[in-house]
């Protein structure tokens, strides 16, 4: 790559990079590469580079127990551009900040065109790790090697962003345990003719999955690709429902693993509009998780997803208006326009 953005001068040491060529298989009905095939590639690329350095004071007879990186929190995701089938995709992961007992990782995901020779820069995402014990089956939280900063600066910029999501994480674990899980939508015993048109009933989704080995580590925990590429899909057929068109993932909200998922136990990933604005649409996704032989039900995953509408040319267009029913649902309408306005600013920002 000969641009600005080549990721050897970003990350100048440690990298870790996860490649492939997208195939039709990776692609949505828009004809893009599908969001949940880019952010399963980013959590394999995290995970590497997280749990190699979970293990470096093992590796240097400085500790004896093997750990595993488990995915916690993703930070909100930006897809920047889209790719397309053909192109070669890059992630390229860095490490760049650790605390007592977590990880930051950062992640670019690259597509060079390999007939034109074009490169760009279509996601960005920040993850943060715990490393965990798994292979001992105590399943305990223990302490990561301190990471090596370029500059007195960035250690302060990532603590920073360290403190900001651990009280983002202990704001949303409060409102969670307020919440029961296993809710599904739409709701049952209800008529289509008694749903309105564009309220949330009309497009929620979910879908239900028993974890299969093909979807875990080999620990039989779960992958956070895994789950983040469902959570994506059904987040995509809410916004289908909703718009009627073509639609793409054009970020995500900060993705927070509360619990582990193990495999045999079932998961229920459910998807509903909260909030539009002219050109897009905000979804609330959440994994609910049922474990059948201990007989105990959790929640595992939640997150917002941001979709746009297309035309058949690729350009965005008008999505219709949400049309809350109850007095909750207009609460939470009027709570992502709040978010949406949050999210406005902080691009004018950058820009």
């Amino acid at each position: 790559m000969a641009s600005k953005e080549h990721p050897s001068v970003l990350f100048p040491q440690g990298s870790v990079e996860v490649s492939r060529i997208m195939t039709p298989d990776d692609t949505n009905l828009a004809g893009n590469v599908h969001g949940g095939t880019i952010l399963r590639m980013i959590e394999q690329a995290g995970v590497v580079i997280a749990t190699r350095h979970c293990n470096k004071n093992r590796l240097e007879g400085q500790a004896a127990v093997p750990v595993w990186a488990a995915l916690a929190r993703v930070e909100q995701t930006s897809f920047v551009k889209p790719m397309f089938v053909g192109e070669l995709v890059t992630v390229h992961a860095d490490l760049t900040y650790s605390s007592k007992h977590s990880l930051e990782v950062q992640v670019l995901v690259f597509a060079e065109n390999l007939l034109k020779g074009e490169h760009k820069l279509c996601n960005k995402a920040r993850l943060w790790y715990v490393a965990v014990e798994v292979e001992s089956g105590t399943g305990a939280v223990t302490e990561v090697p301190p990471v090596q900063y370029a500059s007195k600066k960035d250690e302060e910029a990532g603590k920073r962003r360290y403190e900001a999501q651990l009280q983002s994480r202990k704001m949303k674990k409060e409102l969670l345990s307020k919440i029961p899980c296993g809710i599904q939508y739409p709701i049952s015993g209800k008529n289509s003719s008694d749903i309105f048109p564009y309220s949330i009933e009309y497009s929620a989704s979910s879908l239900t999955h028993a974890v299969q080995p093909s979807d875990c580590n080999i620990f039989k925990y779960c992958n956070g690709g895994v789950t983040m590429k469902m959570m994506d899909n059904v987040a995509g057929m809410v916004a289908f429902r909703h718009a009627h068109c073509n639609i793409v993932t054009a970020s995500i909200d900060a993705i927070d693993f509360h619990k582990p998922v193990k495999l045999g136990e079932i998961m229920t990933i459910t998807g509903r509009m909260t909030f539009t604005s002219d050109k897009s649409m905000e979804i609330k996704v959440v994994a609910d998780v049922e474990n059948l032989l201990e007989g105990r039900c959790f929640r595992a995953l939640s997150a917002f997803f941001y979709f746009v509408a297309l035309d058949k040319s690729g350009h965005p267009i008008k999505v219709p208006a949400l049309q809350p029913q109850s007095e909750e649902e207009r609460q939470r309408f009027e709570e992502g326009r709040v978010r949406y306005e949050a999210r406005k600013q902080r691009r004018l920002s950058v820009e």
